[in-house]
């Protein structure tokens, strides 16, 4: 019996710490991992959604986050004002703007 606790004791320590290296390239492949299936593709969403928003005009026939449908009558800097139906405009801040629509979209519906 003295000799299996013995073994046991000798099994445990021989396994040793774990390579310092080792866990550097594992640490820095996770990051690389999480930049380029998380943070990069992000990213690149930003950007198409802040040139969405830089090139709006008055005329524009737009999409909201929201699902309403408009047609910009007055941009100002954070703000539009849409036009929804006959005599109706509403005020939305400019990051609502989801997508610009073909001309004529808003009268074929």
């Amino acid at each position: 019996m003295f000799f299996i606790e013995s073994a046991h004791a000798q099994a445990a320590s021989s396994a040793g710490e774990p390579n310092i290296v080792f866990q550097m390239v594992l640490m820095l492949g996770l990051f690389a991992l999480m930049y380029f299936m998380i943070i990069r593709p992000q990213r690149k969403r930003q950007k198409q959604h802040t040139d969405l928003l830089t090139q709006l005009g008055k005329g524009d026939e737009v999409l909201l986050s929201s699902g309403m449908l408009g047609k910009i009558v007055l941009l100002n800097d954070d703000y539009v004002v849409l036009d929804v139906a006959a005599n109706l405009e509403l005020k939305f801040q400019k990051a609502a703007v989801q997508a610009v629509l073909p001309k004529g979209t808003i009268k074929s519906i």
